[in-house]
């Protein structure tokens, strides 16, 4: 059993574009810091989508196209105390000052754990593929355009498709997530989505053609599923936040 239960994530654009190593230097050293005495924040991580991860993405819809920043939370039990909690001190460090103001999330919400799988070269469990270090991901994300036909599409995923992607050279593991009808009470707008997160140890620029070619079946799914975003980050280094002056 994954003790993950939900990946909480937010995908952002800095507005002003004076302000990416204050928004990085506030983020990394005084923001995410802040998560993890939360009982149910076990892990997080950031990426950069650089220019160069921009010029690559196969898939860039509006209004992921305006992204330059993923963070991904990971959250145990208890999800809803956890979610409320971290909701409450977004709004305390907001009153404190401690927000940065150049930024607009394009989306930002909790979604379900649905499925981790491990390239069999690493060794490591499924379920610890995102604490080992990575050198960027490959993210996907999707809307379903038929959810009568989900269940099939779910099973051709985890029988065909997860397994055809870690056979790709670079890539260490991959872990679905999907928007949930539990968390509908909450503050977060989702909508209908599903999140692909494929862990990279080798430089994502050089993964990256061989994993789009390897997903284009899954982006020829458009009966079943529209990809509105399919593309490479680098992971953040701190104090390693030039890549846009």
């Amino acid at each position: 059993m994954n003790k993950v239960k939900v990946g909480f994530f937010s995908f952002t654009e800095i507005t002003d574009p004076r302000e990416h190593r204050a928004y990085n230097e506030w983020h990394q050293l005084d923001h995410m810091p802040e998560q993890y005495p939360l009982d149910g924040v076990t892990f997080g991580q950031r990426w950069v989508r650089t220019p160069a991860c921009r010029d690559a993405a196969v898939v860039r819809d509006a209004p992921f196209d305006a992204v330059h920043y993923l963070t991904l939370y990971l959250m145990t039990d208890p999800v809803t105390r956890t979610l409320r909690e971290f909701f409450d001190l977004g709004g305390q460090l907001r009153a404190l000052g401690r927000f940065h103001r150049h930024r607009r999330s394009h989306f930002s919400g909790p979604l379900q754990v649905l499925e981790s799988a491990a390239a069999p070269r690493v060794l490591i469990s499924a379920n610890a593929v995102p604490y080992r270090p990575n050198r960027g991901a490959y993210v996907v994300v999707e809307e379903p355009t038929d959810r009568t036909r989900l269940d099939d599409y779910t099973q051709w995923l985890h029988r065909e498709h997860h397994p055809a992607l870690l056979d790709v050279a670079g890539v260490a593991g991959v872990w679905t997530f999907a928007t949930s009808s539990a968390f509908r009470d909450q503050p977060w707008e989702t909508g209908d989505r599903r999140i692909t997160v494929m862990w990279l140890d080798d430089d994502p620029l050089a993964v990256q053609p061989a994993l789009d070619e390897a997903d284009a079946p899954r982006r020829a799914r458009t009966d079943v599923s529209r990809t509105l975003f399919a593309g490479p980050f680098e992971t953040i280094v701190p104090w390693q936040w030039d890549w846009f002056e």
